[in-house]
């Protein structure tokens, strides 16, 4: 795979790899160096637009499809046949990376003032977590039910990674090493929920099959010179394995739902493409969600286990705040929240909005959000039918 990044080059020969790639060129790079054993990955991903318009919270109020993802037990909430596609993708760009970058690939050896930019950018990006994330999801979600029973299935692609600096730069060369981490779990997964007590109470659970495609590499860096990620990127180390994940929600009144779901409790493991073992450790996210009247949803999410990424010395643990206001029997959804990762006291609250349109069984959302310091960035959409 061939791939120059700020939209230079691209050139892809499979599925994967584009996905990968695509995501990478978003986000600036994505591999990493050398073999990493037991590395714990795969933060939560925000997928789908009503969830990423209320800032990625999505335990309690998700009862349509993408409830497979979410919460399997908020499938058995609602009775209806419900199809969506939906794409998401979150680039994260910690303390100026990608701005960093963009100046090494600018330098001029000639230029006044040159050995002061050196030493500059150099700081910039050898200063520790100075690093760039990524993650995207894609896929086909189906929900049907029986009585109290209900039933899920969804066929997608979870893909994250990222970039950060493997062999400091040089302040008077300007050279070094970029190390690139990426993992896609792409995953056939089926979901059973139940509820109890007149929808009082729900319980699911989820068993995926998951195929992980590993990838790891590297970009050599030298000021001056064009960022690109090289034949070197390598086909993906692909192993299969399978994912279990539970969920239950209680409702003790109209107005107020309380959430939880466990994800991966198993603890799936994939081989790394650079050696050893990508081993993806349980998840945990709770969620509540507030009705103050029947068209307005107040609603929040946070992750109760600390989630380990691709890269180095990075954590998730993810709080989101949301809400959604609906008109005309649900023809207009307007959304908005923010979500801040708890484990980077650095980062701000990332805003994020979206809005949906029902034209009776038909629907399309889109959502987004901007990270106006770090320059991060997170969209989805999706198209629906609800019957």
């Amino acid at each position: 795979m061939t791939e120059r990044i700020f939209g230079r080059t691209a050139s892809s020969d499979s599925i994967g790899r584009a996905v990968i790639g695509f995501l990478a060129a978003l986000s600036l790079s994505l591999s990493a160096t050398g073999p990493v054993t037991n590395a714990r990955a795969v933060e939560f991903v925000f997928v789908g637009p009503r969830a990423t318009g209320m800032g990625g919270a999505g335990v309690a109020v998700t009862t349509d499809a993408l409830a497979t993802y979410w919460n399997p037990a908020g499938l058995a909430m609602t009775q209806t046949l419900d199809v969506r596609a939906q794409g998401s993708g979150l680039a994260i760009d910690r303390k100026g990376f990608g701005d960093a970058i963009r100046d090494l690939e600018d330098f001029s050896p000639g230029a006044p003032g040159s050995a002061a930019r050196a030493r500059d950018i150099a700081a910039r990006l050898n200063q520790p977590g100075s690093t760039l994330s990524i993650a995207g999801s894609a896929g086909l979600y189906l929900k049907g039910h029986l009585g109290r029973h209900a039933f899920g299935i969804n066929v997608s692609d979870v893909a994250t990674g990222g970039g950060y600096i493997s062999q400091p730069i040089d302040p008077i060369t300007l050279r070094g090493r970029m190390a690139l981490r990426g993992l896609e779990a792409r995953q056939l997964a089926f979901s059973y929920g139940y509820a109890f007590s007149d929808k009082t109470f729900a319980v699911g659970i989820t068993a995926k099959v998951i195929q992980g495609a590993s990838y790891s590499g590297f970009v050599d860096l030298q000021g001056g010179n064009g960022v690109t990620i090289s034949n070197r990127f390598g086909k993906p180390t692909i192993s299969t394995t399978y994912g279990i994940d539970l969920g239950a929600l209680y409702k003790p009144a109209s107005w107020i739902r309380v959430g939880i779901v466990a994800k991966d409790i198993n603890s799936p493991t994939f081989d790394d493409a650079g050696g050893g073992e990508i081993k993806l450790d349980p998840q945990v996210r709770g969620g509540v969600a507030l009705n103050p009247w029947s068209t307005l949803t107040l609603t929040a999410d946070i992750d109760l286990t600390a989630n380990k990424t691709l890269l180095p010395n990075v954590n998730s643990r993810i709080l989101s705040l949301g809400a959604e206001q609906t008109f005309l029997t649900e023809f207009l959804s307007l959304r908005i929240g923010t979500f801040k990762n708890l484990e980077d006291a650095n980062t701000p609250f990332i805003p994020t909005a979206g809005l949906g349109l029902r034209f009776f069984f038909l629907r399309a959302d889109a959502a987004g959000g901007y990270d106006f310091r770090e320059q991060g960035a997170l969209v989805s959409a999706s198209l629906s039918a609800t019957f």
